[in-house]
This record gives C-alpha cells, sequence and structure tokens, in this order.
C-alpha cells in the first residue's frame, strides 16, 4: 500500500482492542506494516489483523511484563521484517477504585499497575531500541492520559503510572536523540469497552466536565498517533493532549 508510512514497519502493544486496534488500522492505512501484540488474546489480536489494509501484518504473543518475551519478539523483528520503524507503547492495565479508598489499593494491584504500565513500556523500548536506531531512525509514541494532570482515573496509582510516563517520555527522549524521537498522546476519556463498563453517572459526570462534551473514539486518538509520527518531524519529548479539554473543565 502507498501512504505516508509505506515501507515502515509498528509494533502496537496491547493492539487486540480499543485504542491499540484502532492504532493499528490507522497505521496500516497508511501504509506500515503493523505488528500487534498481546499477552492472552490471540484470538482478538488475529481478528484485528485480518481486518488491517495491506499485507504482511501479523499477530504476536509478546507480554510486556515479561522481557524475554520482548527480547524474543526483536529478535523476531529483525529476522522477519528486517527493521522497525515505529513502537506504540499502547499496552496498560488498570480497574476502577475509587481514590478514597486507599485500602482498597493493596500492593498487588498497586504494584500490577505500574509494572505493565510503566516499567513494560520501558522493558518495550529497551527490547526494541537498536531496531529504532537503525537506519533512518525511528519513533517511540507512549499512551498517557490526561489523568497524569487532572489527577482524575480509574484508581490513584492509575493516575500516577501516566505522570510517569510523560516523565519517561522526555528523558527518554533526550537519551535517544538524535536518531528515535520519542512522544506521548494523551487521551482524555475514550469511549472504549473499559469505560463503557462505567456507572453511567460517572460516565456523565466526566462528558459534563469536559468542553467538547464527548469522550474521545479510539480512531480519534490512532489518528493523533499518526499525526505525531507523520507530521511532527522536528518534535521529540512532547505530550500531545486529545482530551476534549478536560483540563478546562471542573
Amino acid at each position: 500500500m502507498s501512504g505516508p508510512l509505506h515501507g515502515q514497519v509498528a509494533v502496537v502493544t496491547g493492539g487486540s482492542r480499543g485504542i491499540g486496534a484502532a492504532t493499528a488500522h490507522t497505521l496500516a492505512a497508511a501504509g506500515a506494516t503493523v505488528i500487534v501484540t498481546h499477552r492472552d488474546s490471540a484470538a482478538a489480536a488475529n481478528d484485528v489483523i485480518a481486518t488491517l489494509p495491506g499485507s504482511g501484518h501479523r499477530a504476536v504473543q509478546a507480554s510486556v511484563t515479561d522481557s524475554a518475551s520482548l527480547a524474543a519478539l526483536a529478535d523476531d523483528i529483525a529476522k522477519t521484517e528486517g527493521r522497525l520503524d515505529i513502537l506504540v507503547n499502547n499496552a496498560g492495565w488498570s480497574r476502577v477504585i475509587a481514590h478514597g479508598d486507599l485500602a482498597a489499593l493493596d500492593d498487588e494491584t498497586f504494584d500490577h499497575i505500574m509494572k505493565t504500565n510503566v516499567r513494560g513500556a520501558f522493558a518495550c523500548v529497551r527490547a526494541v531500541g537498536d531496531l529504532l536506531a537503525a537506519g533512518d531512525g525511528g519513533v517511540i509514541v507512549n499512551l498517557s492520559s490526561v489523568a497524569a494532570h487532572i489527577h482524575f482515573g480509574s484508581n490513584i496509582a492509575y493516575c500516577a503510572s501516566k505522570a510517569a510516563i510523560e516523565s519517561m517520555t522526555m528523558t527518554l527522549a533526550r537519551a535517544l536523540a538524535p536518531k528515535v524521537r520519542v512522544v506521548a498522546v494523551a487521551p482524555g476519556v475514550v469511549d472504549t469497552d473499559f469505560t463503557r463498563a462505567w456507572d453511567p453517572a460517572v460516565r456523565a459526570a466526566q462528558i459534563a466536565a469536559t468542553p467538547l462534551q464527548r469522550f474521545a473514539t479510539p480512531e480519534e486518538v490512532g489518528n493523533a498517533i499518526l499525526a505525531a509520527i507523520v507530521h511532527f518531524p522536528h518534535t521529540t519529548g512532547a505530550i500531545f493532549p486529545i482530551d476534549g479539554g478536560r483540563p478546562l473543565g471542573t
């Protein structure tokens, strides 16, 4: 396929649903060969691959919490595609816990959020960093959230994990320059299966607090990721908000 990403190879972690699946579609439509990773959702990941435009796409089981599987993924890409141009660090995990219920946010839950959302993103960069730096260099897009700034999210640990992602984005941007650019996109609430399961009153309150009066779609986030890759070639270490003006709300 022709397009601004023709000939390029992209990895989208956690790409079996939601933002990850939408991003895989957007990058494939722009001409990229897309590798979708998943932890334990092979059927859903393969369903995504089957709908992508173009050819050469594939799904790979590789948990971001398993560094050995990420090293194997990097070796596989080097042998199969021979290059990597884009890494979208989308994989993440959370569950809804009221911010005032400190006892419910136990050590196991807190650690799992941090291990997946923060350490997992770093482990992906570490695994494929040399591939991204080869040739003309590459781009990393990390998934942050407006929760890093408004301090409202599924739980306190989730907010902290996204603040850490933004700090790490800027640190990696400096460390990996000039060969690799590193940016983040920070959606507000996105209309996914996860947020559709919220109490309707919570959803309504968040829409009311968003100046544009609606949630983002996964496709809008995917389009923002594509724009950051293609249209901002002289930008690194930046955070792109896709939040409907949520920080301006009350």
